[in-house]
């Protein structure tokens, strides 16, 4: 797994007036075991028995205020992408761990992964063939950042773009979005979230219904991990990305781990 970004300061928390929240440069960060009725997300039993070492690190953010990313952070972003393309072999890319175990997780899905790549190593790969990542807004380039930072797939979506709750699942025959890569992508026995309006995101390619723009004020973030993973724990991991998001994007956030 790749090395944490040494310069790109995390704010410390400080502990709030109300339970179980903390203050982060002036914004809240609510970090409770509690999933708010709204929006609701769950593994469904089909998922949970194929795979069931899976956690959703769910973070729920309030209040943002998503426009192009500052240029501190960007010049941080493009010194970690120097940075992997120092510590990391394109040929060894299945063989780090992360990447390894969401590979075998496709598999017994039924996806094979050379076909559809977990996302975080799609990133990857596109680091180390010095192609570029592009700069989409402070939402969606926080979530590529800590994707590969942590080498887990993630997905940030608008929130009022989703209805009702959310649910994880795999997917059958019939199941399929027009996706970000412009494609029209189907989604039958690869892992995905759904709504009441249907299939929406998936640690493969996530939908164009659900993308983050500068419109959008309220997100829902999901990084997949697998408690096989070593390294951080998801709980700490949910709170380093929140943090780091709402001094960007200001707002709050709320984050719980759904297993």
């Amino acid at each position: 797994m790749c090395r944490s970004m040494q310069s790109m300061p995390m704010p410390t928390p400080v502990r709030g007036g109300t339970h179980g929240s903390h203050v982060l440069n002036g914004y809240s960060m609510v970090s409770r075991p509690e999933v708010k009725k709204q929006m609701m997300v769950n593994l469904d039993s089909r998922l949970r028995s194929r795979l069931p070492n899976l956690k959703l690190i769910v973070i729920r953010y309030e209040g943002c205020t998503v426009s192009r990313s500052p240029h501190p952070f960007l010049g941080r972003f493009h010194l970690f992408l120097e940075h992997l393309r120092m510590e990391h072999e394109p040929e060894k890319i299945s063989q780090l761990p992360p990447i390894r175990q969401w590979r075998e997780a496709f598999r017994r899905l039924g996806a094979s992964p050379s076909r559809y790549r977990p996302s975080a190593e799609a990133l990857l790969r596109r680091v180390l063939k010095g192609e570029a990542i592009h700069e989409v807004n402070s939402a969606v380039d926080v979530n590529n950042f800590f994707s590969l930072k942590y080498l887990l797939p993630a997905g940030i979506y608008d929130a009022d773009a989703l209805e009702g709750s959310v649910t994880a699942t795999v997917g059958k025959a019939g199941d399929r979005y027009p996706a970000l890569n412009g494609r029209d992508v189907s989604m039958e026995n690869k892992l995905l979230l759904c709504d009441d309006k249907g299939p929406f995101g998936s640690p493969y390619v996530d939908s164009a219904r659900s993308a983050v723009t500068e419109k959008t004020a309220r997100c829902l973030q999901v990084i997949f991990h697998l408690d096989t993973i070593e390294g951080e724990a998801p709980e700490n991991i949910a709170k380093t990305v929140a943090a780091s998001f709402i001094q960007i994007n200001g707002g709050t956030a709320e984050t719980s781990v759904v297993s």
